[in-house]
């Protein structure tokens, strides 16, 4: 009875194989194969190829860029935007005269075509990686730095594919990586970092004063950006002392001078100049209240006569 089992479910199991590969034939589809991965350098040729069967008359062709949109790159024969200006068909294939960097990305050809069990579709992706060479990088030198300070440098290149690598010089020369492996009239306190592009002096001295610049560089090409001169001077002690010393002197005159006047009383003169022109000020409005008084009572007088004038 096991046996019997057995074999009715493995005969189950082939049936629902046969009808699954019925299925797929019947609809024609078929999976997409493995991944390709095409690199080409900035302005110059790709070949985008699509691996399905050979052509027939009857097979309809298209090729489209996928993305956050799907746009179609070749279509009812024709190719489409900026790729009929410089990209050609070589049968099922795509050829790139000219690459931009804006080219990189997923691309996905299909092709389908009549057969006995219906409309039979393939697709093929590839994805086209453009390799970009370094442009002139932006350097950041300090033109002057105190000595027994933290001094930093910067390079950076934003265009480069892969990612550039720098490289510092100074008067042209190259810096080391490590730079104990240096020679001894160059600072063995300084930190490079080459993927960041950063040059740090930990304590920077006046055997730093130099010109310096950077190379960015990949496997493509390379940049170097100008050179830029940093002067580091020690810190004038002598002179801070000088201009503390001015200081105080001129604080100390302006003391004394203060001093002098108070004692020459040429701020109670000043004082006593106000209080007697406030007095004089005084003196002469009582004196023209005075000359008032004996005015206003005759005033009245006119007044009221005046007034019984009018009633007769």
């Amino acid at each position: 009875m096991a046996r019997r089992s057995r074999h009715r479910l493995l005969l189950l199991l082939l049936r629902y194989l046969v009808v699954a590969l019925g299925y797929h034939k019947a609809y024609g589809f078929s999976a997409p194969k493995d991944q390709q991965v095409v690199t080409a350098v900035e302005y110059q040729e790709a070949i985008l190829a699509c691996k399905t069967p050979k052509k027939t008359v009857s097979s309809r062709l298209e090729w489209k860029k996928l993305g956050r949109s799907v746009s179609f790159v070749y279509y009812q024969q024709t190719l489409q935007g900026d790729f009929k200006n410089r990209a050609e068909m070589i049968d099922f294939n795509i050829r790139i005269k000219n690459v931009t960097r804006s080219d990189a990305g997923k691309y996905r050809c299909e092709v389908s075509a009549p057969s006995e069990q219906g409309q039979n579709l393939e697709e093929d992706t590839v994805t086209l990686e453009v390799l970009v060479a370094p442009a002139v990088p932006s350097c950041e030198v300090p033109s002057s730095a105190l000595s027994g300070t933290v001094v930093e440098l910067r390079c950076q290149d934003k265009e480069g594919n892969p990612a550039p690598e720098y490289t510092w010089f100074k008067d042209g020369i190259r810096l080391l990586e490590n730079p104990r492996l240096g020679s001894q009239s160059t600072n063995s306190s300084y930190t490079m970092n080459t993927k960041t592009g950063t040059l740090q002096f930990n304590t920077v001295s006046k055997l730093d004063t130099g010109e310096y610049s950077c190379e960015a560089r990949n496997s493509v090409g390379y940049r170097r950006c100008p050179g830029k001169r940093m002067q580091v001077d020690d810190l004038n002690i002598s002179g801070i002392i000088a201009a503390v010393v001015v200081v105080a002197l001129v604080i100390s005159v302006c003391g004394l001078g203060v001093c002098y006047a108070q004692r020459k009383g040429y701020f109670s003169k000043e004082t006593s100049f106000q209080k007697s022109n406030s007095s004089s000020k005084a003196t002469t409005m009582s004196e023209n209240v005075q000359w008032l008084t004996p005015v206003i009572p005759a005033l009245w007088k006119a007044e009221a006569g005046g007034s019984q004038g009018q009633e007769f």
